[in-house]
């Protein structure tokens, strides 16, 4: 096997017709098991204005046991807190949930798009209809790195405690910092041979020193401890590198299915971006090692929804769904966003042995 990737099962969701809140796309679902054990996902509804909202759906499989479609069952989330709200809109974007065993609660990292500029919030529920807010995610500093005037997005968390860098037990969550001059739109007008800011272009892992239990927080804690985890090394992310589904524990280690990003080519004088996913898998006992990233693609813009749409060529992995009720646990469902306007999902195989081909990190200087 030369590498992984995902076979895809099809469109499990598109704009219902007539409905103002969906004028704009559904996209970017978190996917997540309830105390029913259904399978819930929690997709981005855009209204027109670009204003969003997290809806909430229930997954529908056929006699196979694989996802067809949803039932649409409400709204989780809509833009009502101060750091969601802008003088013209606001929107509550892109969420991954994760259900915290200590807590035995569901935690949400979501985008609030803030009067400032998108920064990562959180809610809490114990049977995910009732969402209790818990604020913006607060950050330390690291060095002379600043963590906290700056844009975020893109987080999600793990689901049990993990060793920081002293060892000490501790909630986690990966997040990737919008720096200046990182986004696609600013890295593509650099040479393709440049040297990378790998502080400022990277995936990073944040501590929050807060116990895990089974006590409900109204706030987190400050995350003041931090690692800098993978930075863009092959061609297919060389613009940028974000998170994607939560990390989920797997027989090989905690797996990821993250985004990257690269440029297309020109067709006129606006460059054109290619939003892609791959697989990155980390040491169970140590989280901040690598032991497989992915050197392709797992997945890429192929089919007409997915390089046509509200932003075109985009494939954006939020929410996996590990599939036990099958008896197969090496079964993962990936759902996805497709060209900002649609949901797909698709499935990944995980072999009893990886493929030993996969790429180093940390990076070289150069990408």
């Amino acid at each position: 096997m030369c590498g992984l990737k995902l076979q895809r099962l099809g469109i499990i969701m598109e704009p219902e017709s007539g409905n103002p809140m969906e004028e704009e796309g559904v996209l970017n679902p978190a996917a997540v098991r309830g105390p029913d054990g259904e399978l819930y996902l929690f997709p981005r509804i855009v209204a027109k204005g670009n204003y969003s909202r997290i809806g909430i759906s229930r997954v529908k499989f056929n006699k196979s046991g694989d996802p067809v479609g949803v039932e649409r069952l409400g709204i989780a989330l809509e833009p009502e807190a101060d750091y969601e709200l802008r003088p013209n809109g606001g929107g509550c974007e892109d969420p991954r949930i994760t259900y915290m065993e200590r807590l035995q609660c569901y935690l949400m990292t979501y985008t609030a798009h803030s009067p400032i500029g998108p920064r990562i919030a959180l809610a809490m529920s114990d049977d995910l209809f009732h969402w209790k807010r818990l604020g913006l995610a607060t950050f330390g500093m690291y060095d002379d790195i600043d963590f906290v005037h700056v844009d975020n997005k893109d987080a999600s968390l793990f689901p049990v405690a993990i060793p920081n860098h002293d060892g000490k037990m501790q909630m986690a969550i990966l997040h990737r910092p919008l720096f200046p001059d990182t986004r696609p739109e600013e890295t593509v007008r650099l040479a393709k041979k440049r040297l990378l800011d790998l502080d400022h272009e990277s995936i990073w892992i944040s501590y929050c020193p807060v116990s895990l239990e089974g006590f409900k927080p109204n706030k987190l804690g400050l995350f003041n401890s931090h690692h800098r985890l993978a930075t863009p090394v092959s061609p297919w992310e060389r613009l940028k590198i974000g998170g994607g589904t939560p990390p989920i524990l797997t027989n090989h280690g905690w797996l990821i299915i993250y985004h990257g990003v690269s440029d297309l080519a020109k067709k006129n004088e606006n460059p054109q971006f290619c939003y892609s996913a791959g697989v990155m898998i980390l040491s169970e006992k140590h989280p901040r090692e690598i032991l497989y990233r992915s050197d392709t693609p797992v997945l890429t813009p192929e089919l007409l929804s997915e390089r046509s749409g509200i932003i075109d060529n985009v494939v954006f992995p939020t929410g996996i769904d590990r599939r036990d009720d099958l008896g197969q646990p090496n079964r993962f469902d990936v759902y996805y966003g497709m060209a900002d306007s649609r949901i797909g999902v698709a499935r990944l195989d995980l072999p009893d042995v990886l493929p030993a081909k996969a790429v180093a990190d940390p990076p070289k200087d150069k990408v």
